[in-house]
C-alpha cells in the first residue's frame, strides 16, 4: 500500500490505485463527495473551487461516464477540461509517455488518463509535476471503486457489517472494489471461476488493509457461496475493452450470470450494482439489471460527485485537503 502526503508546495498526490489513499483519506474523500452532491442538489454553486484550473484528460479508450463526469465536474467547479485522444497527442506518433507527462504538466494543473496498460499511467505520474489520476487501466479503476463506496453507503447506511460480492471475471473493477472496500471497512467477496482469478498481489494488499479496518476479503469459485447473504451484488462485463477471453473462460463464466435465481442467495434487500456499460442477458439478466434492486444509475451519477471531490482535494487552493 502506497501512502502519499503533500508536505511542500512542489509535492503532489497521484491516484493510480485505490490504496494510494489511506483509510482515513478514503473516508474523507467520500465525505467530500457527499457534501458536493448535497450542495448541487440544493442548487448551491461551488464554481470558485477550481476557477482558473485546467485538467488534461488523456483517453486511449472510449468513455461515457469517465469523460462526462470529469468534464462536467470541472465546469461545475469553475475549471476547464481538455479532451485529448491518443491521436490528438504525439503519443500517436511515438512520443514517449514520460515526455508527454513532462510537457502537459507545464501547461495544466492535473492530468487524468484512461489507458490500456497500467505501466503507462505509472510512467505518466513519474514524469508529471502535476497530480495524475488513473481514469482506468488494465489493473485498476480507482475512481469507479471509490464512487461505488459512496453508493454503498447511501444504499446500506454504512460499510461496516455489510458485504459486497463481485460476481464474474476478476478484472480491474474487481481489484478496485477489493481495495476500496477494504479501505472503508466493507467486506468484499470475489466470486469468479478458477480461470479468471484476481491479481494475487492486489488481494494481499486488500487483506492487509482489512486487518486495519476490520474488512474481510475473500475469493471463492462458487457464485452461490459468494453471493450468500450479500447486501450488494456487483458484476461487470465479462470481456473488458481491449482484452480477450478464451472459449473455455467464457464457458466457465456462464454460471456466474447475475439473475433472479442467483439473487435469491443474497440478502432479501440486496442491491444490484454494475459499473456500465453492460450486456443485458450476458453477465446480468435484464430482469435484474432493470429491476427494483438495481442502483446502476445512482452509481453512474456518483462518478460525477466523486470525481469532483478528488479534483478539489488534489487541485484546489480554497480547501484544506486530506491529500496534501
Amino acid at each position: 500500500m502506497q501512502m502519499q502526503t503533500r508536505t511542500a508546495k512542489s509535492a503532489k498526490f497521484d491516484l493510480l490505485t485505490d490504496d494510494d489513499l489511506s483509510p482515513h483519506q478514503a473516508v474523507k474523500l467520500i465525505e467530500r463527495a457527499a457534501e458536493l452532491k448535497a450542495q448541487r442538489a440544493a442548487g448551491e454553486l461551488h464554481d470558485h473551487l477550481l476557477r482558473g484550473k485546467t485538467l488534461a484528460m488523456i483517453f486511449e479508450k472510449n468513455s461515457t461516464r469517465t469523460r462526462v463526469a470529469f468534464e462536467a465536474g470541472m465546469a461545475q467547479l469553475g475549471g476547464h477540461a481538455l479532451y485529448l485522444s491518443k491521436n490528438d497527442l504525439q503519443l500517436g506518433r511515438g512520443e514517449s509517455v514520460g515526455d508527454t507527462g513532462a510537457v502537459l504538466s507545464r501547461y495544466v494543473d492535473g492530468i487524468m488518463a484512461r489507458v490500456f496498460k497500467h505501466e503507462d499511467v505509472v510512467a505518466l505520474a513519474k514524469s508529471s509535476t502535476a497530480p495524475v489520476i488513473n481514469g482506468l487501466s488494465d489493473l485498476a479503476h480507482p475512481t469507479q471503486g471509490l464512487a461505488d463506496m459512496l453508493t454503498v453507503k447511501e444504499q446500506l447506511g454504512g460499510w461496516r457489517g455489510h458485504k459486497l460480492t463481485y460476481v464474474g471475471c476478476a478484472n480491474n473493477m474487481a481489484h478496485s472494489l477489493t481495495l476500496a472496500g477494504a479501505l472503508v471497512g466493507l467486506d468484499v467477496c470475489i466470486a469468479t471461476p478458477d480461470s479468471c482469478q484476481p491479481n494475487p498481489t492486489i488481494i494481499q494488499r486488500a487483506m492487509a488493509i482489512g486487518v486495519m479496518t476490520g474488512a474481510s476479503i475473500t475469493v471463492v469459485d462458487d457464485p452461490r457461496e459468494g453471493v450468500y447473504g450479500a447486501d450488494a451484488v456487483y458484476t461487470d462485463v465479462w470481456v473488458s475493452m481491449g482484452q480477450t477471453l478464451s472459449p473455455v473462460q467464457l464457458q466457465a463464466l456462464e454460471p456466474f450470470q447475475v439473475n433472479d435465481g442467483l439473487m435469491e442467495y443474497a440478502h432479501p434487500d440486496a442491491v444490484f450494482m454494475h459499473c456500465l456499460p453492460m450486456y443485458r442477458d450476458q453477465e446480468v439478466s435484464a430482469q435484474v439489471a432493470d429491476g427494483p434492486s438495481s442502483v446502476i444509475f445512482d452509481q453512474a451519477e456518483n462518478r460525477l460527485h466523486l470525481h469532483k471531490a478528488l479534483m478539489v482535494e488534489m487541485m484546489s487552493d480554497h480547501v484544506e485537503s486530506v491529500l496534501r
